[in-house]
């Protein structure tokens, strides 16, 4: 039976029996999606008890390293009998998705709780991976973290980028191309200058300079904004590859040897236990990512500028009609978002290796628009994407390193950031909604 019929009419206002029919369509998804994710989080479980606890060697332990040897206030190993863990975390999210399966958690509350169902799992699985070895792997948690920051900086601020744009309506397509360049020009003026400031400067300059090419072609011409930005990207890679191998390569020394911005412990953060490592004690490029995910996040919906930028994403004409300059506002922030993919590419170079090769980006910049979309458009949302990607990508190095019981291919590890944006994505297909006019060209009339 339909929802239209069991929704019952009732013989008066035709506006009523629309309502009563839009009621009973949002109940029946409703319950029919709760149901749906208890029964996901409890085979989630029930892999975690079969599959990983009945997988883990009996009797071994998993150390967790909580501190480092040097550190000023020590913390001491976080020691578990890695089988029972495993089997108490798995029976941990088998009772949280029955919950949701018969009652239902709010929409607030399954937040927390998907939270705490997937640290349970990776959990779970690091227990197991830790048991592949005679007496139990140790695992370094907080290198494993801090990694896990360090690579989703580049992730962070390629989402950031495609924030400012397509909240403004333009797609950016094209941060793999804004950031490949900024990693260029970052090596190469940092290495002509040898100043590494400069080098930050000319990436976030050469970010820019290919957001304003966006911005020209998709808002002036109105050409269409997803061809605009794989063409972007493919100039960016055949320009890069080309001065590389022309100018680069041939004189390493000159022209392609920057070096890269060490680490600057902040006093007295930096000595936080756990937190002090994670946090404080990174290069300028990821301070600077600290402060623009807040500048951004609260200008976003706190100013007028975050105001009118979110006005010409959903409505332009209305936005248009009370004054704000639709073309100026997204000319601006398209420009602007080529400036922060910019500084992402110059952390791949200048940031991290201090050096550049060709195609160092490695898709980065579609990793980064994945945890746009994942993260709902918003900056909070995108940094929580960003760094499930960058755990991914940081547990395949850490797994590489460690014996776990059942060996996994190191192209398979290779590919696990990749899957887990593929898989984050699918997930929310039709679940998330991007700005009402992102991609749709406005011109006055």
């Amino acid at each position: 039976m339909s929802a239209v019929e069991l929704a019952t009419p009732s013989g008066g206002d035709p506006d009523q029996d629309d309502l009563v029919v839009v009621k009973k369509v949002v109940r029946r998804t409703s319950t029919k999606r709760r149901v749906i994710t208890g029964v996901l989080m409890v085979a989630l479980g029930v892999l975690c008890v079969l599959g990983l606890g009945l997988g883990a060697h009996p009797g071994v332990s998993a150390t967790f390293q909580l501190g480092q040897p040097d550190a000023a206030i020590g913390v001491p190993n976080l020691v578990l009998p890695a089988r029972t863990a495993i089997v108490v975390l798995g029976v941990l999210i088998i009772l949280l998705g029955l919950w949701q399966a018969v009652r239902g958690f709010g929409r607030r509350a399954m937040r927390w709780v998907g939270v705490v169902a997937g640290v349970a799992f990776i959990f779970s699985f690091l227990c197991w991976a830790a048991t592949g070895q005679e007496g139990g792997a140790s695992i370094d948690l907080v290198g494993l973290l801090s990694q896990s920051i360090f690579l989703a900086t580049p992730l962070i601020l390629g989402a950031l980028a495609g924030i400012l744009c397509e909240r403004s309506a333009v797609i950016n397509i094209a941060i793999e191309g804004q950031m490949l360049t900024g990693a260029f020009a970052g090596a190469l003026a940092g290495s002509m200058a040898h100043n590494l400031g400069v080098g930050l400067i000319a990436a976030m300059i050469a970010g820019g300079l290919m957001g304003a090419l966006l911005a020209v072609f998709a808002i002036r011409y109105v050409v269409n904004q997803i061809i605009l930005g794989v063409v972007i990207n493919v100039l960016a890679l055949g320009l890069t590859g080309f001065i590389y191998d022309a100018l680069m390569q041939p004189n390493q020394d000159s022209l392609n040897n920057p070096g890269f911005f060490s680490p600057i412990k902040i006093p007295v953060l930096g000595d936080i236990p756990i937190l002090g490592p994670l946090l404080f004690d990174a290069n300028i490029i990821v301070y600077l990512m600290y402060l623009l995910i807040i500048v951004i996040d609260v200008a976003l919906l706190r100013t007028r500028w975050g105001l009118r930028t979110r006005a010409v994403g959903e409505h332009p004409k209305a936005a248009d009609t009370v004054g704000i300059n639709v073309l100026r506002t997204r000319y601006r922030n398209v420009i602007l978002g080529g400036c922060v993919a910019g500084l992402g590419g110059a952390f791949l170079t200048i940031g991290a290796v201090g050096s550049f090769t060709k195609d160092i980006s490695s898709g980065k910049g579609f990793i980064a628009l994945a945890a746009v979309i994942f993260g709902g458009w918003s900056p909070r949302g995108a940094l929580g994407a960003a760094l499930l990607f960058g755990f991914a990508d940081a547990l395949g190095t850490l797994l590489s390193f460690i014996s776990a019981p059942v060996a996994i291919p190191s192209s398979f590890l290779a590919m696990l950031p990749y899957l887990a944006t593929i898989f984050a994505v699918a997930g929310l297909v039709g679940r998330v909604k991007a700005p009402a006019a992102d991609g749709e060209p406005y011109t006055k009339e």
